[in-house]
């Protein structure tokens, strides 16, 4: 749990290929057609993996999901801003492009509930929420992520390769779900593998423009110092925020977990291929450096989260058993 993530390990061996061995001339056009086809075949294999029954069974906890949208979706936006607002000399602007780019993602799913579960927390409920966050995210973020574009003078990818290399495959691939859903299920992990080697893909072909354009000779060893200050601080934020607003909510315990854990997290398996459709290839590399850093702290801070929750969770129905 206190480890890196082996798939953060992956990314780091990429980004260091990419560094040492850059793909250029011919291969440039290559890896362009490459990444846009497995970013389609990527989301094609979400649609066909998503339960539509995993959503609706959870639509009855409507505070719950919107709570954990609005953190989403609402208050990481809204810190972001206000962190380059008070700091905005501490990072370049396309750096700080990349924390508001990673402000505008969805949630995880798989680390969302694992942590949900580990904490004794509502995990039907976050297994709902997560989903949720996932497909409102394909409509939610370009729109997000065209608003601050707008806001800093910058331009990203238009609304067409946004169709076309997301909503597209993934519509195609819940059209399909009745009829490959099944294997999709029972093929999860040779899929998620797939979905990972995705992944590698666009970033091996993003750093590598980024590479070329001269990245390591813009971002210092402190850059990078900072960037993680600025995702713990925004973290740290949004980890005391979730908590408050639940309780003051009045949620149960369990529910308070289920929106701790899902409204903190920020997906790095979405998160890198939108940034492919989204931003100029020239600008990918520095934009998801925040989102790759802030994978790491976050996993690292609600491992440990996820066990003093364990413990109150414990401790509250050793109460309630004796009560009986």
């Amino acid at each position: 749990m206190f480890g890196l993530d082996p798939f953060l390990l992956s990314l780091i061996g990429t980004v260091l290929l990419a560094t040492f061995f850059p793909c250029h001339g011919a291969a440039v056009p290559v890896f362009k057609w490459l990444a846009i086809v497995v970013i389609g075949v990527m989301f094609f294999l979400q649609g066909a993996r998503l339960s539509r029954q995993a959503v609706v069974s959870g639509l009855t906890a409507w505070r719950l999901h919107l709570l954990i949208l609005c953190c989403t979706f609402v208050l990481f936006p809204l810190l972001g801003i206000a962190l380059h607002a008070v700091f905005p000399a501490l990072l370049q602007n396309e750096i700080w492009l990349g924390v508001l780019f990673l402000c505008c993602l969805p949630s995880t799913v798989q680390s969302s509930i694992a942590f949900t579960s580990i904490g004794g927390g509502n995990v039907p409920a976050a297994v709902c929420a997560a989903t949720a966050s996932n497909v409102f995210g394909i409509f939610i973020t370009p729109f997000l992520v065209g608003l601050v574009l707008a806001k800093h003078g910058a331009q990203g990818g238009g609304v067409l390769n946004i169709v076309l290399e997301l909503l597209l495959p993934f519509v195609l691939g819940q059209v399909l779900q009745p009829w490959i859903g099944k294997w999709a299920q029972r093929n999860k992990k040779l899929l998620s593998l797939t979905d990972r080697g995705s992944i590698l893909i666009v970033v091996y072909a993003a750093f590598s423009d980024a590479v070329m354009q001269g990245l390591w000779h813009k971002v210092p060893l402190s850059q990078l110092g900072m960037i993680a200050l600025i995702d713990f601080m925004l973290l740290a934020c949004v980890l005391i925020l979730t908590a408050l607003t639940s309780r003051a909510a009045g949620l149960p315990l369990k529910d308070e977990i289920a929106v701790v854990f899902c409204g903190s997290k920020k997906t790095l398996a979405s998160g890198v291929p939108m940034a492919n459709v989204l931003f100029p290839p020239a600008s990918v590399g520095l934009i998801v450096l925040p989102l790759m850093i802030y994978h790491q702290i976050q996993l690292f801070v609600c491992a440990v989260l996820a066990r003093r929750f364990a413990a109150r969770t414990a401790q509250l129905e050793s109460k309630q058993s004796v009560g009986e």
